[in-house]
């Protein structure tokens, strides 16, 4: 029987989903963060459950030949990232392995994934950034929660974002200290400070600096820090300042109200030619080069003629369907996000789109809601969050019938549990082609996209 505090040696033969190593240790999977699959370790058990274990590194025996040293000082504290200490073609494997066994074993399907597409750039890819801030020893930090707290660990030159952020937090947070404002405190909900959001445009390099505070009181401190600081001088890129304001006693980031303090209320980027206006709200893919390469494979998977009317699920501020909008002869846009909405409109009409309409609402009901009207899609290109499609959702579309869905996700695993349901009998789909993408290298996080037909 294992117990706790048991100290063992084990070989790290996999690894899961989530980024850690499993090898099995008297008949029982032992998860172990931090490990590589070829690991021979000796292993602290820290918890113990019905039939697995969770354990920690306490020496590497023999490392795995796909093993490097971490280029992160705080790697093993931040929940970040889950990969910097193996090799980026180890990396690549892995999450191979994830998209392959997602559809295998929890779809059921039997098919060969094609070749995961890659990232040219493992470092510096994200164009946005959010940093939690707190209160330590009566000073305010910021930087990013250790795996699986609130907790916040120090350090603002994570290597994923560009060099800029660092510099630009660095400024804000210097201000915050020299003036004595307090950071925001979950457990009592005193304090006014609670993120530093920063977004770049790729293309155009334009950044939008948000504070996300319990107060619109923080407007006047950034007018504050803009007027006193040489912020602006000193980063001419910053198109927009805005304080967003966020009361609630909760873990959702960002709130309701935004107040710009600077300049516009978004910044421009450009995505697959299309020039794109972006909110603090909106959703846009954080890796925008290799988005543009995961619109083109869902381009080619969806085989566009030109005369086909194309829905747009989930659309966010429109950047997939306006992809694709020259090659179809209608398209249709939803989502849930009011500001998202307005934001693909003006995209629309900023790069003369013309045969688009987007829809605020919940996918689901909006697709249900246009199922009803008699409105039938050729394609449907569906981005569901990390959870994948409700069940409304997914009805919806099966009723709608079009000829071909597209799908991309975040999430292998709700990939697989919803084709598995379009491509039941009754619904009649068949999974044609599944392709992982890697857009978030570091991170155990894979995005992939398929093609199922009627």
């Amino acid at each position: 029987m294992i117990t706790k505090n048991q100290i063992a040696e084990m070989e790290i033969t996999g690894i899961t989903n989530e980024g850690s190593g499993v090898g099995r240790l008297d008949g029982m999977a032992v998860f172990v963060p931090q490990t590589a699959a070829g690991d021979v370790i000796k292993v602290q058990i820290v918890k113990v459950l019905k039939s697995y274990a969770y354990g920690i590194v306490k020496e590497i025996i023999t490392p795995s030949p796909a093993r490097k040293e971490p280029d992160c000082p705080v790697f093993r504290q931040c929940g970040g990232c889950s990969f910097r200490h193996i090799n980026y073609e180890e990396e690549l494997r892995v999450k191979s392995d994830f998209v392959s066994d997602s559809f295998k074993r929890l779809g059921g399907f039997d098919i060969e994934c094609e070749p995961i597409l890659g990232c040219s750039e493992i470092n510096g890819y994200r164009n946005k950034a959010q940093y939690p801030v707190a209160m330590q020893d009566g000073k305010a930090v910021c930087g990013f929660y250790a795996n699986r707290s609130h907790r916040v660990i120090p350090y603002t030159a994570c290597r994923l974002q560009p060099v800029i952020f660092k510099k630009i937090v660095d400024h804000i947070m210097k201000f915050i200290n020299d003036n004595k404002i307090p950071a925001y405190d979950e457990t009592t909900g005193r304090g006014l400070i609670r993120h530093i959001y920063i977004r770049k445009g790729f293309h155009s390099g334009e950044i939008m600096v948000c504070l996300v505070s319990k107060t619109k009181s923080a407007a006047k401190l950034m007018e504050q820090m803009i007027a006193e600081t040489g912020f602006l001088a000193k980063f001419p890129d910053i198109k927009s300042v805005v304080v967003n304001v966020n009361p609630d006693n909760t873990n959702v980031i960002l709130g309701e109200n935004n107040i710009t303090v600077y300049g516009s209320d978004c910044i421009e980027d450009v995505m697959c030619g299309n020039r794109i206006t972006l909110s603090p709200m909106s959703f846009y893919q954080v890796n925008t080069e290799q988005a543009e390469k995961l619109y083109g494979i869902a381009a080619e998977f969806a085989d566009l003629k030109g005369n086909e009317e194309l829905f747009d699920l989930y659309c966010g501020a429109g950047t997939i369907g306006l992809s694709m909008a020259d090659r179809v002869s209608h398209l249709t846009g939803v989502e849930v996000v009011e500001q998202a909405v307005e934001n693909a409109k003006a995209n629309a009409a900023t790069n003369g789109v013309t045969n688009a309409d987007f829809i605020c609402g919940d996918a689901g009901e909006i697709a249900d809601r246009l199922q009803k009207e008699g409105r039938k899609p050729d394609v449907i290109i569906v981005d569901p969050p990390r959870k994948g499609c409700d069940g409304l959702t997914l009805d919806a579309i099966v009723k709608m019938a079009p000829e071909k869905i597209v799908m991309i996700s975040c999430n292998p695993a709700t990939a697989a549990r919803d084709c598995k349901i379009l491509c039941s009998e009754e619904n009649g789909y068949k999974l044609k082609r599944v392709k992982g993408i890697d857009l978030f290298p570091g991170t155990f996080h894979c995005e992939s996209c398929v093609l199922l037909e009627r």
